[in-house]
């Protein structure tokens, strides 16, 4: 039986806490989808995204070699954002889930109305929950 304790490394949990925030996955999946793109542009292409969560999602992305940071010697500073190479070999695995996502909504929705809730059911402390 293969385990996945939190205890030691645990390649599949480490990359699916970072990876499995609200904004990891939108970031890379707009830089993929736009090339290489300034703060207030991948700001803007993502909408609901605040300043500071953007930058802590980019920083964290680049620290795992995800993204790439060049910064411009001008005044005023330009700095642009771009997929290394790593975060290109991850863009397939994230497309076959946005594909999946996108076939299987209409199906989610539905079983959600049937169960008269909006994902709330697996939610820590609810009836089906944790």
């Amino acid at each position: 039986m293969q385990n996945f304790h939190h205890d030691g490394d645990c390649p599949v949990r480490d990359v699916l806490s970072r990876l499995g925030d609200k904004w990891s996955m939108l970031v890379l999946v707009t830089l993929s989808a736009n090339g290489t793109m300034r703060f207030g542009e991948i700001r803007r292409a993502i909408g609901d995204v605040s300043q500071r969560m953007l930058t802590v999602t980019l920083r964290a992305l680049e620290a795992d070699g995800m993204v790439g940071r060049e910064v411009f010697a001008e005044v005023p500073p330009r700095v642009e954002y771009r997929l290394t190479g790593r975060g290109r070999s991850l863009m397939p695995h994230i497309e076959g889930l946005v594909g999946w996502a996108e076939a299987q909504m209409p199906g989610i929705l539905e079983d959600r109305a049937r169960c008269g809730c909006t994902g709330c059911c697996s939610a820590p402390g609810r009836e089906g929950g944790e």
